[in-house]
């Protein structure tokens, strides 16, 4: 059986390496039989417990590296461990890996409906370019397109620098075919040619970058300076693009986008001089993936009020798409959860209840889809989201679902 093991001989509990922030070691996979030669004494157990049943975590939110349970704490039977934080915790640490790798898989499986979410609209933009129709590419608006690339971009340095290996192809994924439909749209005029130009070197960079940080071959200075660029960029479209939705009902203007930029400017400055606390420090760090985050949830506020401005427009959506979004979304949030990541959490339970099923709801009430059709994916969502949930606590060995969302929320 191929279970992941520690390198090296099996060492004494006592001298396990940990730290209070990544209470895990990193570890290979190879092929050996849990129950190896223990050279050198063990410690002894109380009578209530045994050698299997040891200290692990239940937060499980290692910045650096996936959960992989320590060598010590791969017992197939349940029991009581203490976590990093004193409490006492139940968990079959063979359940809690199974899920581990169960959630990456699922994870990964989001490229799929991404992927066909995206190729309609690229398959279609290269018919009419072939066929010389460039004004139909006038319908796509590239200022969207561009602030989703900008979210892509965002969220593939936030998972890269977390090492999540599927959310990481996720996102480059996305940043692609972004960018592909941005490339399609520059060749039928219908984005400003310097604007593609300064968006190419942008995503260029980005995937040069991301690259070589997982890697660890990036100088630090130089990937903070890219976390700085993307963060300012963040904050700047953001309270722009929220503005844009509600034109005519407001004036057209670039106000909120320049006062966000200015004060995204200070801030960043502020942290780098060292003017703020610790605190906020980490807090500015994090603003680029929440900016990224609150982008794509915007993106189903933006359609209702579209749809409430003008209900005929409902009949354009396509519910495969919506149901594709939905897909997509829901396969993350396993993940999410068990890794403790309350960001992406919320992000991917906002697009996919409120843009996909939230799309869906609304064709439904507009009588643009089937009571079957919506019926069926409705039951299909919910079941979804209460199997991962269950999972979750039942691997945690927690008594109650609202334990997981407590540590999801607030932490351990």
């Amino acid at each position: 059986m191929t279970v992941a093991v520690g390198v090296g001989p099996l060492a004494p509990l006592a001298r396990t390496p940990v730290t209070p922030h990544c209470p895990y070691r990193r570890l290979s996979t190879v092929n050996l039989p849990l129950n190896r030669p223990t050279p050198g004494p063990l410690p002894s157990f109380p009578a209530s417990s045994s050698p299997q049943h040891v200290s692990i975590s239940s937060t499980l939110r290692c910045r650096n590296l996936r959960f992989n349970p320590s060598r010590a704490a791969l017992g197939s039977s349940d029991g009581q461990h203490l976590d990093n934080k004193g409490f006492e915790v139940k968990g079959n640490a063979e359940e809690l890996k199974q899920w581990d790798s169960l959630t990456a898989k699922f994870a990964g499986a989001a490229n799929l409906p991404f992927l066909l979410l995206q190729l309609p609209q690229i398959v279609l933009n290269y018919r009419n370019l072939m066929a010389g129709n460039k004004s139909a590419l006038l319908a796509v608006p590239w200022l969207g397109i561009f602030t989703g690339l900008l979210g892509n971009l965002s969220l593939l340095s936030y998972f890269a620098k977390k090492k999540e290996n599927e959310a990481i192809l996720v996102q480059t994924l996305g940043v692609i075919s972004m960018y592909v439909v941005i490339s399609q749209l520059a060749l039928a005029e219908a984005m400003p040619w310097p604007y593609f130009v300064a968006t190419s070197v942008v995503v260029a960079s980005g995937l040069v970058l991301n690259f070589m940080n997982y890697f660890n071959w990036l100088n630090f200075g130089v990937w903070r300076l890219w976390e700085d660029f993307i963060t300012v960029g963040g904050l700047s479209v953001l309270p722009q693009v929220m503005w844009s939705t509600f034109i005519p009902a407001v004036p057209n203007s670039i106000l909120p986008g320049s006062v966000a930029f200015v004060l995204a400017i200070g801030t960043v400055a502020s942290a780098r001089l060292g003017k703020l606390s610790e605190k906020g420090v980490k807090f500015v760090g994090s603003i680029s993936g929440w900016t990224a985050t609150l982008l794509f949830m915007w993106m189903p506020v933006a359609q209702m009020w579209t749809s409430f401005l003008n209900p005929e427009n409902i009949k354009g959506l396509s519910a495969i798409s919506m149901l594709l979004a939905m897909i997509g979304n829901g396969l993350m949030i396993p993940r999410a959860l068990f890794i403790r990541d309350f960001m992406w959490f919320t992000g991917a339970t906002w697009a996919s209840t409120l843009y996909g099923w939230g799309s869906l709801l609304s064709m439904y009430w507009f009588n643009s889809i089937s009571s079957e059709f919506f019926f069926s994916a409705t039951f299909a969502l919910f079941a979804w989201l209460g199997i991962a949930l269950w999972r979750d606590t039942k691997v945690h060995g927690h008594n109650s679902p609202f334990r997981s969302l407590k540590e999801l929320v607030f932490g351990a």
